[in-house]
């Protein structure tokens, strides 16, 4: 593969980036495209696994066909069989119709499974047999059919340990890792992260018509040597927060570290699992460090404003004395969009504290992550760094439905 195939490549999807890391996952994409050998893409939350399979995709046989990509995370158990593989009428409630799935509509092209560890066992089923003869049945139906789809599949879990715990079977591991790709990590590519920070910063300038951010010395090494747990999603999304917000547009290190959460620093990346994923154990503890920090952030605003408020009433009331257990367990606030009238400031401050559970964190952040995406659970679940399931079940076990959300 030379250098300008590569090239043209990147330019094609809108790939950024010359690490050698980088380069060595696209050649393998580009190489195997032209047979129909299953592929397994791996890599964390937000590394940009999706646009592997259009590469193969765009680079096989197939390319003038169909190309379906389906997130398996977002689909309910209930319906994904029917969504995969089609359903008769009457097979079930709701179903007035015949249907056809996924398979069926990309018959001769492509199909995209992403998050495929998220698949229930009894549709791993159905799908290793569509790998393996090419045969498949409508819900409902007792009729076999037969298609003829490349499957690429792409998953942020450590799938050897979902076999270990009986959440995925060992035979479809294999039959889909034929050939496996693994896309790198964010920190694992710390040449392209600056890249990447200046092509997201440039594109919010032009969509908003505002002069780009850049970054001095000091910011540029603190941006190169952050964790980036969250990886490309993560580093667009600070690009487009201090485009947004910051008047001044050099950007010093002191400044974009307020932008960065803390456990970005001084993480080592052998606490952190694989660039394949095993992300899984870490996913809950994560969600509440998160709350923790938005918390810290709240309740110091809170005290500026309750401060500015009691003065101006002409009160001596100290606040900052407000929820001081909670306060003393976390550091200085440092950024803050919070805001509080004058009557909130009165009913917090006369508020009883109480202990907050793990619970009730968890709790707290989940809807304020459903409210700020329009109650889109997919939307939140990114916010969140974990699977739109994974985001279900957590708030089917906290009591949170769709009543409790409005």
């Amino acid at each position: 593969m030379t250098s300008n195939e590569l090239l043209t490549a990147k330019q094609r999807f809108g790939i950024i980036g010359n690490s050698e890391v980088l380069n060595n996952a696209l050649e393998v994409a580009m190489r195997v495209a032209p047979t129909d050998l299953s592929v397994l893409v791996t890599g964390e939350s937000g590394v940009g696994k999706e646009f592997f399979p259009q590469v193969i995709h765009a680079y096989s046989a197939r390319k003038h066909k169909k190309y379906i990509a389906v997130n398996c995370g977002a689909i309910p158990e209930g319906t994904i069989d029917s969504e995969l593989f089609g359903h008769e009428k009457g097979s079930f409630t709701g179903a007035i119709e015949s249907r056809k799935g996924y398979f069926e509509e990309a018959d001769g092209g492509t199909i995209f499974l992403d998050e495929v560890g998220e698949l229930p066992l009894s549709t791993q089923v159905r799908l290793l047999r569509v790998l393996q003869t090419g045969e498949y049945m409508r819900v409902g139906s007792a009729k076999v059919q037969k298609t003829d789809v490349r499957v690429v599949a792409a998953t942020n879990n450590n799938l050897l340990n979902s076999i270990a715990e009986g959440r995925f079977r060992e035979d479809l591991y294999y039959r889909l890792n034929t050939v496996p790709i693994s896309v790198p990590a964010l920190r694992e590519r710390k040449g392209d992260i600056y890249l990447l920070f200046r092509k997201f910063a440039s594109d919010v300038a032009v969509q908003y018509r505002m002069p780009a951010i850049t970054l001095d010395q000091s910011a540029r090494t603190l941006l190169e040597n952050y964790h980036w747990r969250g990886n490309i999603r993560q580093l667009k999304n600070v690009a487009e927060q201090i485009s947004a917000i910051e008047q001044q547009r050099d950007i010093t290190a002191e400044v974009l570290r307020r932008y960065l959460p803390d456990e970005g620093y001084n993480i080592h990346p052998m606490n952190r699992g694989t660039s394949a994923g095993g992300y899984d154990d870490l996913n809950e503890r994560e969600l509440l460090y998160k709350i923790l920090f938005d918390m810290r952030n709240d309740i110091n605003d809170l005290k500026r404003m309750m401060t500015e408020a009691l003065r101006g009433r002409g009160e001596q009331r100290e606040a900052s004395n407000v929820h001081h257990d909670v306060v003393g367990l976390l550091p200085e606030a440092q950024h803050s969009h919070a805001r509080f009238d004058e009557s909130e400031v009165v009913e917090v401050v006369d508020e009883p504290a109480r202990e907050l559970t793990k619970d009730d964190v968890q709790r707290d952040q989940i809807l304020r992550a459903l409210r700020n995406n329009g109650f889109r659970r997919k939307d939140a679940a990114r916010d969140l760094f974990i699977s739109e399931r994974t985001l279900y079940r957590r708030m089917k076990a906290l009591g949170i439905d769709d009543d409790s959300q409005q």
